[in-house]
């Protein structure tokens, strides 16, 4: 019996330093280095309030007029620090964006399209705030 004690203290004692190690791991990355996590999106030459977003998926920052939408994209060009896009939503709409990359933690991001009828076009810049709370 003491030496299943034994065992099954050693075996806490390693799912407890498992677990710590999972927490100090680094923040996730999205495809093309972009970090996860709490992103405020604010768009470019205006004074209106950011938007906050919690980003796990790069579509959310290329199709941010369409989310929720199941829709068909088309990578036009994709470089190491700007990817173009191109997407159909069906009768939700269509769009084109455009992403440049700054850094891992900043971007800008330009699209145009139709959602539910109305045309968009608007240029955002993306900075990364840190984890999603």
């Amino acid at each position: 019996m003491t030496a299943k004690l034994r065992a099954l203290g050693a075996a806490m004692v390693m799912i407890m330093t498992v677990s710590g190690v999972q927490s100090a791991a680094p923040v996730s990355r999205l495809p093309k280095g972009l970090e996860t996590g709490e992103w405020e999106l604010r768009e470019r030459g205006e004074d209106g309030p950011a938007r906050r977003l919690c980003i796990s998926s790069l579509n959310q920052l290329l199709q941010s007029r369409h989310a929720g939408h199941a829709c068909k994209s088309f990578t036009v060009s994709d470089a190491a620090r700007r990817m173009v896009v191109t997407y159909e939503c069906g009768a939700a709409g269509n769009g084109r964006t455009d992403l440049r990359i700054e850094t891992s933690r900043l971007v800008q991001i330009q699209s145009q399209g139709i959602a539910d009828g109305a045309p968009f076009a608007f240029a955002l810049e993306g900075r990364w705030l840190g984890a999603c709370h």
